[in-house]
């Protein structure tokens, strides 16, 4: 089993500012995480001045369109984030919102594609991706499993190599909302590779998928959480994302050695100092018929009877008179 495939969404993190993108990938490039996506919005071709805004959160932006123009960058911008990414080893990954946003991650040489959830059932998008033969990822936040059926036998019909992340729209999920047990489910159903996608803002979160086999875990970051923006609150800081991937390492070297409880014989050397022999608690004549309450047990192992079998020694008689704290053997007894 690989280590799970670790994807930092930067998301609208940056603002609309190019500059603050390229500190993000720099930001994350020491980390430890495989890949950073990011999200291709070309407000004309994936948008109206109709569309209504989520959330309301934006001072500057009269509407959601106006948003998506600020947040857009030009195809020449995104080639030279997709070089950066390269210089500093990180795969980039992008989600497109449009059929006009495929063709430009194709000449910018996107080796695989993320699918919002909004998307999923969005099977012109699908179709315009399916004919890249790249891999796929889809995110199944906004999805049933009657309609993750549909998509995912649209993307086999078209032979798309593709992963499913079980992920719930809510900006930050709260622990009744993880749905940390569909990880399996779609396992069992899709017959693919499943991951996480989080917006909790906490590592236990992404460990517990992990723990709970989650072969990608994507998670959006932030440089402060009290920073402006749609999805601030629910992503995990520069800091807690190097705190993440130590944790995941660790817990997938966990998983890759499964403990065999019916073999402890390392630790028998341990053991012998930890476990304790049967000694009387009290000086004793020969003769005494020994009772519970003159027994205590006493490190090390091994210098009378095993305390694990006190049960046989009650009711024996003494063969000879033994002091406070002495060990108890079976010569002591008749």
């Amino acid at each position: 089993m690989h280590k799970p495939y670790l994807i930092a969404e930067i998301g609208q993190a940056h603002e609309g500012s190019l500059g603050i993108l390229h500190s993000y990938i720099d930001a994350l490039a020491d980390t430890g995480i495989h890949a950073v996506k990011f999200q291709m919005h070309i407000a004309e071709a994936e948008s109206s001045a109709f569309e209504p805004f989520r959330i309301k959160f934006s001072y500057e932006d009269e509407t959601r369109y106006d948003y998506w123009k600020r947040m857009q960058f030009t195809l020449e911008q995104w080639k030279e984030i997709k070089s950066h990414c390269d210089e500093v080893g990180l795969d980039f990954i992008c989600s497109p919102f449009s059929n006009m946003a495929v063709d430009w991650l194709e000449e910018i040489g996107v080796a695989s594609y993320k699918i919002g959830s909004g998307e999923v059932n969005n099977f012109l998008l699908l179709k315009k991706i399916a004919q890249t033969k790249k891999t796929v990822i889809i995110s199944s936040g906004m999805s049933s499993l009657k309609e993750l059926d549909l998509t995912v036998e649209f993307l086999k019909k078209n032979e798309v190599d593709f992963s499913i992340l079980q992920c719930t729209t809510s900006y930050p999920t709260q622990p009744e909302q993880f749905g940390l047990n569909i990880i399996q489910e779609m396992k069992e159903r899709y017959g693919a590779r499943v991951g996480f996608s989080d917006h909790s803002a906490k590592i236990a979160t992404n460990i517990a998928a992990v723990a709970l086999g989650a072969e990608i875990l994507e998670f959006h970051v932030i440089f402060d959480r009290r920073m402006f923006g749609p999805d601030s609150k629910s992503s995990l800081t520069i800091d807690e994302v190097k705190q993440l991937v130590s944790d995941v390492n660790m817990i997938q070297i966990a998983i890759q050695n499964p403990v065999n409880k019916n073999d402890n014989l390392e630790f028998s050397t341990i053991k012998s100092i930890f476990e304790k022999s049967l000694a009387v608690n009290k000086s004793l004549l020969s003769g005494h018929i020994l009772t519970f309450e003159d027994l205590e047990a006493k490190k090390p192992k091994g210098y009378g009877i095993e305390a694990s079998q006190f049960e046989n020694v009650i009711g024996k008689k003494l063969t000879r008179s033994m002091s406070k704290w002495d060990f108890l053997n079976e010569s002591d007894l008749e």
